[in-house]
């Protein structure tokens, strides 16, 4: 019985610090957590600081691009430099690829939405200015410019659209 009774004393003894050992193992764990996501936050935070500045000259960047390839923008800008209206179609389109071109790096610091209805202004603005190449084949460039300026001086462009979604996306940053 003595035994017992020794077995009893120690249980008694290592029982509390067992408690306390658990205690202290769950209290660490959730602190040791916690300072961890407090790390993640601060580093997330600090590199959002950095790359909003980024994001947004991208996002002024595509608005300079939408505005430029705005068909009543880009027909005042880019005027015919003979009759031919396949010459000035093609001379449009160049210059619609190559504004395109030159911001397409920009892709990466803007949503995929927000590319995807960039890349379809641009398309669907080429692809305006081939049907009004189409409709106008018998005239010259003036006429070609003349009908595209009439139609989208009374509907909104592609470009117009996807200019207002850049804004809606750019105002949700703040």
């Amino acid at each position: 019985m003595e035994d017992f009774a020794v077995v009893i004393n120690y249980v008694a003894y290592l029982l509390p610090a067992i408690v306390v050992g658990l205690v202290a193992y769950f209290f660490f764990k959730g602190h040791t957590a916690n300072e961890e996501g407090r790390r993640r936050y601060l580093i997330q935070k600090e590199a959002q600081n950095k790359i909003i500045p980024t994001r947004l000259q991208a996002y002024e960047r595509l608005a300079l691009l939408l505005e430029r390839i705005d068909p009543n923008k880009l027909l005042i800008r880019v005027k015919p430099f003979d009759d031919g209206i396949d010459k000035y179609e093609q001379y449009l389109i160049k210059n619609i690829e190559q504004e395109f071109e030159h911001n397409v790096t920009q892709q990466i610091y803007v949503s995929p939405e927000c590319w995807n209805l960039v890349n379809a202004a641009k398309n669907a603005t080429i692809h305006l200015i081939r049907q009004a190449a189409m409709h106008e084949k018998d005239g010259t460039a003036d006429n070609m410019r003349e009908y595209l300026l009439r139609n989208f001086m009374e509907e909104i462009t592609p470009s117009q659209k996807a200019l207002a979604y850049i804004k809606k996306e750019v105002s949700e940053l703040f």
